[in-house]
């Protein structure tokens, strides 16, 4: 027991992580690198809390334990790099919960404290180092996990992880952890983290209304799903809850043919296996009649036991400060990479990009000593923020109805949000303030306009000026790109793939994403500046409202138009105890009134219909068709509107005669290209202007122009 504490019946784990019940070790505090069991790796971690290791006042990382240690890719070699191990673990931490870095985290008054006054926490971690840490380039690659899944190598490798190897042969070190509160260890693979449950102050649980919503359900279903951890029904009676079906809704989510279910026919259950009213379950909802695929359902219910989520963005803070700055843990654990780390460079994917920016917003990049985490950050295809500090929230959610994340700041530097009424701010508010701000090299695909609000960063809520970006700041939109980018290959492709109402989107970001992150990684150890940002303005006319007139859409026959599909940034009235500038509190309208519908702008495009700015990959420079930033959903109740992060492809005929019989306006394959010649010529002037630009690695070059000759060969879509 700590010095003064009182004894009690619960354990010390079931106090302070009340979903997680592992069996205690022996070992009495102490806190050396070994190897231990996952099973063990927990329980010996609650020990050395409960035991009392002497802690500073602002302790973080206080036990570091080794789960394994063993060489990674079977001791594979890179290039003058060598070998890589790869060591997984634990890492038990606590935070101030009365520091002011910490105050904005929500709910952190109502987590549970350990004796000290501290919050404790624990996440797993995985850390990729050279064998010979000389060898290395002095340079942490932190990887925000995605819904605790690897992300980072993947992004930038071909052929699998370790495939070419790319980031291990850079020599830099590649560090994950777990952040996000409602993915407890407990609950299986990837990076996970234990972060408190908020109580009253009387023990009491906190509760509140929340908003669940149930669209295109499969026919002869009665079962589904609620969201999960942290969002549990207070109570299975469904008097005091309320379901709602509508036949249609409007972007803006006005309903049309509403009906309430009566409480009487649905239940908190399973239903699959055992007849309505089923067995209870407060995991699941059962509808007595079953769901109407044709209809959407909308819950809401009191639900109870948020986690304080905001104390993932304190851990990673403080995971990451640890392996960049101290020697060993409060008990005298080595830190295994102390003394070989200069920079760290984090980059974060779709979610896990929103959420880094939703990190630095909250001023998470100064750590409890004033010190920087990260000195470079890649925000990769992250249009809006999030809902990664607010109770109840599901930090897995991306910008369906109701879901914050687009209220602001979506823009860099200081800007007055006089359209929603808004003080002054922007992401960088508060490391600007604390001289910790990251130098960004932020990325674009097409959903990132036409599904996650990310144009309201570029033009701002009126959408008619271009906010200025930071000296610290890059942004490249990946012009006609879906989110991430496709497979690539210099192919033609016809179908279609429900379901969407175009085929999937080839082109690719990886190649120049690559590129990209080199020039992050000078401009960080260097000093070298990136190429300049290149994406759709206002002030050019490229960045124009979502309608087939302002875009310049060409009339294609038999493919949908992209009038009315965008989805656009919603005015919500979330209530008093949301604060909008920072996307954190307590959301107390639910579901929130829609105030106003924001303007959402995308790219203009040309005659194929293909975006005119950006950065432009080879394959886009040399088309076979229209790359849309869109797909819409091809039927269901919401059919017309953009499907979540997808983006479309149509082909161009193949000959002049198959697109004159069709009324294509786009010119055909053999009128662009009369042979393979012509079009490999093009493709290599395309890839030497795109290594001139810095935005394509000399040796992706030689790959691609490999890969044109390999794909047309094998196609026989040109003559030689």
């Amino acid at each position: 027991m700590y010095p003064g504490s009182i004894c009690r019946k619960q354990p010390v784990e079931s106090r302070y992580f009340p979903r997680l019940r592992p069996i205690l070790s022996e070992t009495k505090g102490a806190s050396v690198i070994r190897i231990v069991s996952r099973t063990a790796l927990v329980g010996m971690a609650v020990a050395t809390l409960a035991v009392g290791v002497v802690r500073r006042a602002d302790a973080q990382v206080t036990t570091l334990t080794v789960k394994s240690r063993a060489p990674f890719a079977n001791g594979q070699a890179f290039g003058s790099v060598g070998p890589y191990e790869e060591i997984t673990g634990l890492v038990v931490g606590e935070i101030g919960a009365r520091d002011p870095r910490n105050a904005v985290i929500t709910d952190i008054d109502l987590a549970p404290r350990l004796p000290n006054g501290n919050v404790a926490y624990r996440t797993t971690f995985t850390l990729r180092k050279p064998v010979d840490m000389t060898k290395g380039a002095g340079v942490v690659f932190y990887n925000v996990v995605n819904r605790g899944r690897h992300q980072g190598p993947e992004v930038f490798q071909y052929g699998g992880d370790p495939g070419d190897g790319f980031l291990y042969r850079l020599g830099q070190t590649v560090l994950w952890s777990g952040w996000q509160g409602d993915m407890p260890i407990s609950g299986g693979d990837g990076e996970r983290i234990d972060v408190p449950i908020a109580k009253n102050p009387d023990g009491s649980s906190v509760t509140g209304r929340v908003v669940e919503r149930f669209i295109n359900v499969a026919g002869n279903l009665n079962t589904q799903s609620l969201a999960g951890a942290g969002r549990t029904p207070l109570t299975l009676d469904t008097t005091s809850a309320t379901l709602i079906s509508a036949t249609s809704e409007t972007q803006a989510g006005v309903k049309g043919g509403i009906r309430e279910i009566a409480s009487t026919d649905f239940a908190f259950a399973d239903c699959r296996t055992v007849p309505f009213p089923g067995t209870p379950d407060p995991s699941r909802i059962c509808v007595k009649s079953g769901f109407d695929p044709a209809l959407l359902y909308e819950l809401v219910y009191t639900a109870k036991d948020p986690y304080v989520l905001g104390v993932g963005m304190a851990a990673m803070r403080d995971v990451v400060s640890f392996f960049r700055y101290e020697a060993q843990d409060a008990a005298g654990t080595p830190n295994p990479i102390f003394g070989q780390v200069r920079h760290v460079i984090g980059m974060g994917n779709s979610q896990a990009g929103r959420f880094a920016k939703a990190f630095i917003n909250l001023g998470f990049n100064e750590d409890m000593r004033g010190r920087i985490i990260w000195d470079g950050l890649n925000p990769r295809i992250a249009g809006m923020l999030g809902s990664f500090n607010t109770r109840f929230a599901q930090p897995g959610d991306i910008a369906e109805l109701y879901y914050p994340g687009g209220e602001g700041p979506l823009w860099w530097g200081d800007y007055k949000d006089n359209v929603r009424s808004l003080p002054t701010w922007g992401i960088l508010h508060r490391c600007t303030a604390s001289k910790t701000c990251p130098k960004i090299t932020e990325t674009y695909g097409g959903p990132e306009f036409w599904y996650s609000r990310g144009s309201v960063g570029i033009a701002g809520p009126s959408g008619k000026e271009d906010l200025p970006l930071p000296d610290n700041v890059r942004r490249y939109y990946h012009a006609g790109t879906t989110h991430g980018g496709g497979m690539g290959g210099f192919k033609l492709g016809t179908a279609s793939t429900n379901p969407n109402s175009l085929a999937n989107n080839p082109n690719p970001e990886r190649d120049i994403d690559r590129a990209l992150y080199v020039a992050l990684v000078d401009w960080v150890v260097k000093g070298t500046l990136p190429p300049p940002s290149a994406y759709p303005r206002v002030s050019n006319g490229t960045l124009v409202p979502a309608t087939s007139a302002a875009m310049g859409w060409p009339n294609i026959p038999n493919t949908p138009k992209p009038d009315g599909v965008i989805n656009s940034v919603l005015d919500y009235d979330y209530g008093p105890a949301y604060r909008y500038n920072d996307s954190s509190g307590v959301i107390t309208n639910v579901p929130p009134r829609v105030k106003r519908v924001i303007p959402t702008l995308v790219a203009k495009v040309d005659a194929d219909g293909n975006d005119v700015a950006g950065v432009k990959s080879v394959l886009f420079r040399v088309p076979l068709g229209t790359y849309t930033g869109w797909n819409p959903i091809a039927s269901g109740i919401l059919k017309g509107r953009e499907r979540s992060l997808a983006a479309g492809y149509i082909p161009f005929a193949k000959t002049k005669a198959e697109r004159l019989a069709s009324g294509d306006p786009r010119l055909s394959i053999e009128e662009r290209y009369p042979n393979l010649w012509t079009y490999y010529s093009k493709a290599a002037t395309a890839a030497a202007e795109l290594v001139n630009q810095r935005f394509l690695l000399p040796d992706d070059a030689v790959r691609l122009l490999k890969q044109v000759l390999t794909d047309m060969e094998a196609s026989k879509l040109l003559p030689d």
